[in-house]
Protein backbone atom coordinates (compact mmCIF):
# COMPACT_ATOMS: atom_id res chain seq x y z
CA UNK A 1 0.00 0.00 0.00
CA UNK A 2 1.36 3.41 -0.97
CA UNK A 3 1.91 6.02 1.71
CA UNK A 4 -0.13 9.18 1.54
CA UNK A 5 0.33 12.63 3.04
CA UNK A 6 -3.43 13.11 3.32
CA UNK A 7 -3.54 12.05 6.96
CA UNK A 8 -2.24 15.37 8.29
CA UNK A 9 -4.82 17.63 6.59
CA UNK A 10 -7.60 15.19 7.45
CA UNK A 11 -6.52 15.09 11.09
CA UNK A 12 -6.47 18.89 11.29
CA UNK A 13 -9.84 19.05 9.51
CA UNK A 14 -11.49 16.53 11.82
CA UNK A 15 -9.95 17.92 15.00
CA UNK A 16 -10.79 21.48 13.99
CA UNK A 17 -14.40 20.60 13.24
CA UNK A 18 -14.83 18.71 16.48
CA UNK A 19 -13.22 21.35 18.68
CA UNK A 20 -15.10 24.15 16.93
CA UNK A 21 -18.43 22.36 17.25
CA UNK A 22 -18.04 21.68 20.97
CA UNK A 23 -16.10 24.69 22.28
CA UNK A 24 -17.10 27.66 20.11
CA UNK A 25 -20.78 27.75 21.19
CA UNK A 26 -19.72 27.76 24.84
CA UNK A 27 -17.18 30.53 24.21
CA UNK A 28 -19.81 32.59 22.39
CA UNK A 29 -22.29 32.10 25.22
CA UNK A 30 -19.82 33.03 27.94
CA UNK A 31 -18.45 36.10 26.16
CA UNK A 32 -21.60 37.42 24.45
CA UNK A 33 -24.92 36.11 25.76
CA UNK A 34 -24.12 35.58 29.44
CA UNK A 35 -23.07 39.20 30.11
CA UNK A 36 -26.25 40.44 28.42
CA UNK A 37 -28.25 38.21 30.77
CA UNK A 38 -26.40 39.59 33.81
CA UNK A 39 -24.36 36.45 34.45
CA UNK A 40 -20.68 36.57 35.42
CA UNK A 41 -20.85 40.10 36.82
CA UNK A 42 -17.36 41.59 36.83
CA UNK A 43 -15.69 38.40 35.67
CA UNK A 44 -15.74 39.57 32.08
CA UNK A 45 -14.24 42.97 32.81
CA UNK A 46 -11.07 43.94 30.98
CA UNK A 47 -8.91 43.24 34.02
CA UNK A 48 -10.58 39.90 34.70
CA UNK A 49 -10.28 38.70 31.12
CA UNK A 50 -6.72 40.00 30.82
CA UNK A 51 -5.69 38.06 33.92
CA UNK A 52 -7.52 34.96 32.71
CA UNK A 53 -6.13 34.99 29.17
CA UNK A 54 -2.68 35.92 30.46
CA UNK A 55 -2.10 32.42 31.87
CA UNK A 56 -0.14 30.02 29.70
CA UNK A 57 -2.73 27.21 29.87
CA UNK A 58 -5.50 29.48 28.54
CA UNK A 59 -3.20 30.78 25.81
CA UNK A 60 -2.44 27.20 24.82
CA UNK A 61 -6.14 26.32 24.79
CA UNK A 62 -6.98 29.39 22.69
CA UNK A 63 -4.18 28.52 20.28
CA UNK A 64 -5.62 25.03 19.91
CA UNK A 65 -9.17 26.26 19.41
CA UNK A 66 -8.35 29.05 16.97
CA UNK A 67 -5.59 27.17 15.16
CA UNK A 68 -7.66 24.05 14.59
CA UNK A 69 -10.66 26.12 13.47
CA UNK A 70 -8.47 27.91 10.90
CA UNK A 71 -7.12 24.61 9.53
CA UNK A 72 -10.66 23.20 9.41
CA UNK A 73 -11.80 26.24 7.41
CA UNK A 74 -8.82 25.92 5.06
CA UNK A 75 -9.68 22.32 4.23
CA UNK A 76 -13.33 23.24 3.67
CA UNK A 77 -12.28 26.05 1.32
CA UNK A 78 -10.07 23.62 -0.60
CA UNK A 79 -12.95 21.19 -1.07
CA UNK A 80 -15.32 24.05 -2.01
CA UNK A 81 -12.87 25.24 -4.67
CA UNK A 82 -12.86 21.73 -6.12
CA UNK A 83 -16.68 21.65 -6.06
CA UNK A 84 -16.79 24.98 -7.91
CA UNK A 85 -14.69 23.50 -10.70
CA UNK A 86 -11.24 24.78 -9.79
CA UNK A 87 -9.12 21.75 -10.63
CA UNK A 88 -5.70 23.23 -9.83
CA UNK A 89 -5.69 21.37 -6.52
CA UNK A 90 -2.00 21.84 -5.77
CA UNK A 91 -2.21 25.61 -6.19
CA UNK A 92 -5.41 25.83 -4.14
CA UNK A 93 -3.90 23.63 -1.42
CA UNK A 94 -0.77 25.79 -1.21
CA UNK A 95 -2.88 28.97 -0.99
CA UNK A 96 -5.45 27.83 1.59
CA UNK A 97 -3.03 25.88 3.77
CA UNK A 98 -0.53 28.75 3.52
CA UNK A 99 -3.23 31.13 4.74
CA UNK A 100 -4.04 28.68 7.55
CA UNK A 101 -0.37 28.63 8.54
CA UNK A 102 -0.28 32.45 8.50
CA UNK A 103 -3.46 32.53 10.60
CA UNK A 104 -1.91 30.17 13.12
CA UNK A 105 1.27 32.24 13.27
CA UNK A 106 -0.79 35.43 13.70
CA UNK A 107 -2.66 33.74 16.55
CA UNK A 108 0.61 32.78 18.23
CA UNK A 109 1.92 36.35 17.91
CA UNK A 110 -1.31 37.83 19.25
CA UNK A 111 -1.35 35.45 22.22
CA UNK A 112 2.30 36.14 23.04
CA UNK A 113 1.55 39.88 23.18
CA UNK A 114 -1.07 39.40 25.89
Amino acid sequence: MARSAKAVPWFLFAAGGTVTAFVLPVMLFVTNLAPALGLFDGALSYEGMSNFVGTWIVKLALLGIIGLAVWHAAHRLRVCAHDFGIRADTIVAVIVYGLAALGTIATIIALLRI
